[in-house]
């Protein structure tokens, strides 16, 4: 195993400098097409002919269509122009292309270079030990707080793209794809879930008698397929049963966790709310969304760092489960992004092996992973700080670190005021 690992890190370590240098090459293809255009001149259309007659050319060395290759150099431009940074950390083989597509539609919007090249580089830190998935959530993050009226910017654009399509598939059926403001589709995505998880645990059993005892349902869908069948019933009959009883899923309503500054909640300031598992989201949104709802977590954060220290409401029942929601998010297994509230709240040492019942002995493990723990000879450590360290069944030891710190900025340093003279 220990070899096999080697052997697989060293290979995608030698094939994202492969994929940097042909990141170079097509970057260095604009190169050509500007000055291609610059020989056909403005009569003859020249900017857009060049390119694409540069496209054309490598799309048919490449046996790919050159509308495919046109899109890809100019990608490839915007990585080596704009974030050279991260380009060179592709060459050494420390990133993969799923970071850098991360690193760069997060950042697209900042158009000040030195504001960009900050950015860049705290998103880079962190790429060197997330995964992609969380990633996006923390560079979105960044990104905001560098340069706050970018998600605004970006927002206002991609909002106004919001749309439904639908695509072919074989087979019989067809895909419905919705583009929509994040915090309403993850809050749709989830009352889906609820929905089929009702349906599924509510299976009733089919009638039978003395002689012919009643037997389970037949009902063996999955909770995608349940999924789909409640959007369907939702959409064309108003009622979310899968099929089934609508007593109950008719009042289940979606959940999103969302935090946002409370100056901004106020209205006093437009700072951008962050979506568990997303990123920056757009405030006037949020601040509907509390306006709604029944009731809302106070969460205090360290100064310095950005973790929770401590969650509170009113009535501040379930105080320490609610604690971990804010600091975990989602599960704690490095690369894990599924939601806190579809997690197991895990004892890291045993309570039956004299494990305390507090925050610096709990995290969120989902199913899969809480498995992991147990049953195999993968290891868990709490460090300070809310950080897991992970040990393989090889011996290689992974951090993962609680999501709020991970897209923290701390403050600079306060410039010393001039001596007196």
């Amino acid at each position: 195993m220990t070899a096999l690992v080697d052997d697989l890190v060293a290979t995608r370590r030698k094939i994202a400098a492969l994929q940097a240098r042909e990141a170079r090459l097509l970057a260095y293809g604009v190169d050509l097409a500007l000055e291609r255009a610059a020989e056909l001149g403005s009569s003859r259309s020249g900017s857009d002919l060049g390119i694409r007659e540069i496209a054309a050319e490598l799309g048919a060395a490449m046996r790919v269509s050159d509308r495919t290759v046109q899109n890809r150099m100019g990608d490839a431009s915007a990585l080596v122009g704009r974030f050279a940074g991260t380009h060179t950390t592709l060459e050494r083989g420390e990133i993969d292309t799923a970071h850098v597509r991360v690193i760069v539609d997060a950042g697209a919007g900042i158009s000040d270079d030195t504001a960009r090249a900050h950015y860049e580089q705290l998103a880079l830190e962190i790429a060197r030990h997330e995964s992609p998935n969380r990633l996006r959530a923390a560079a979105r993050a960044i990104a905001a707080s560098i340069d706050p009226d970018s998600p605004t910017r970006l927002k206002r654009l991609a909002t106004d793209a919001r749309t439904v399509r639908i695509q072919d598939l074989d087979d019989g059926l067809a895909r419905l794809v919705a583009d929509l403001p994040a915090p309403l589709a993850y809050a749709i995505h989830d009352r889906l879930t609820q929905t089929a998880r009702h349906v599924r645990d509510t299976r009733d059993a089919v009638p039978g008698d003395e002689q012919n005892p009643a037997e389970p349902a037949s009902d063996d869908r999955t909770m995608d397929q349940l999924r789909a069948d409640v959007l369907a019933d939702l959409l064309l009959t108003a009622t979310p049963t899968a099929h089934g009883d609508a007593d109950v899923t008719t009042r289940i309503t979606g959940r999103v966790q969302v935090t946002i500054p409370l100056r901004s909640l106020a209205g006093a300031t437009d700072e951008p709310g962050i979506l568990a598992g997303y990123g920056p989201v757009d405030p006037a949104l949020i601040r509907d969304l509390a306006a709604a709802a029944p009731g809302w977590d106070r969460v205090f954060t360290d100064a310095d760092t950005g973790l929770p220290v401590a969650v509170d409401r009113y009535r501040p029942d379930a105080a320490l489960k609610r604690y971990l929601s804010a600091r975990d998010e989602h599960c704690r297994f490095p690369g894990c992004r599924r939601p806190a509230h579809t997690c197991d709240i895990d004892h890291t040492i045993d309570a039956a092996r004299g494990g305390p019942t507090d925050p610096c002995n709990l995290a969120h493990f989902c199913k899969r992973h809480h498995t992991l723990k147990h049953d195999t000879a993968w290891t868990a450590k709490q460090l300070p700080g809310g950080i897991l360290e992970w040990t393989s069944p090889t011996g290689r030891t992974y951090n993962d670190n609680p999501a709020p710190t991970v897209r923290f900025i701390p403050d600079p340093e306060p410039t010393p005021a001039p001596a007196p003279f």
